[in-house]
């Protein structure tokens, strides 16, 4: 099985050990082939959308069986008001094809980190609470990118947090299970690469 994961962003790029050490543990004896198709700032919308998921379908060594696209909800535009919104938008661009499959981290990546406060706090070296709510509640005015980037802008670490390198280290230090039981995009999108492989749903 060869999944195309088409994802925006150095903070999803350092998540993707992590997500293949999840499924290890997950999917013994059918681990499947990620080939990350990475985009610096966001994934493609309308048309070139579709063009871009054809193209995955039909060509590489092997083309791919599946495409599972992740965006954020705020991408710095107006696209999309919510992830439910996302995910219908970018059905609506492919068209039918159920190869394909839409995710969104509601409001943006950083919201499945925020499960890891505690973490957060050690790394950064400050108190400062967790923001109120559930994570992927955390909303446009205040995302959760701020929060962390205010609580490391505070604290004893005296240095400022860079998104692929401390993304990396919150993650190495815990459970996508735990991020996944408090954010429902987040287990959406796992499900669906379990799904695919035939492994059990979290």
């Amino acid at each position: 099985m060869k999944i195309a994961l088409l994802i925006e962003g150095d903070t999803e790029r350092a998540f993707l050990p992590h997500l293949r050490c999840f499924l290890k543990t997950r999917l013994a004896g059918r681990m499947p082939r990620l080939d990350p198709d990475i985009y610096d700032g966001r994934i493609p919308t309308s048309h070139h959308l579709r063009r871009r998921i054809d193209l995955l379908l039909r060509t590489g060594r092997p083309p791919a069986d599946a495409v599972v696209a992740l965006t954020d909800v705020y991408t710095g535009t107006a696209d999309f008001q919510d992830a439910q919104d996302a995910k219908r938008k970018m059905r609506e661009w492919v068209g039918v094809n159920d190869r394909f499959f839409p995710h969104a981290a509601q409001h943006e990546f950083e919201a499945w980190l925020l499960p890891f406060w505690s973490t957060i706090q050690r790394l950064a070296g400050h108190n400062k609470a967790a923001p109120a709510g559930l994570p992927e509640a955390v909303n446009h005015n205040r995302p959760p990118s701020v929060r962390i980037r205010e609580i490391f802008s505070v604290g004893k670490c005296r240095r400022g947090y860079v998104k692929p390198r401390d993304a990396a280290r919150i993650l190495r230090e815990n459970n996508l299970v735990d991020a996944a039981t408090a954010c429902p995009e987040l287990r959406a999108f796992l499900n669906t690469i379990l799904q695919l492989c035939d492994g059990p749903c979290l």
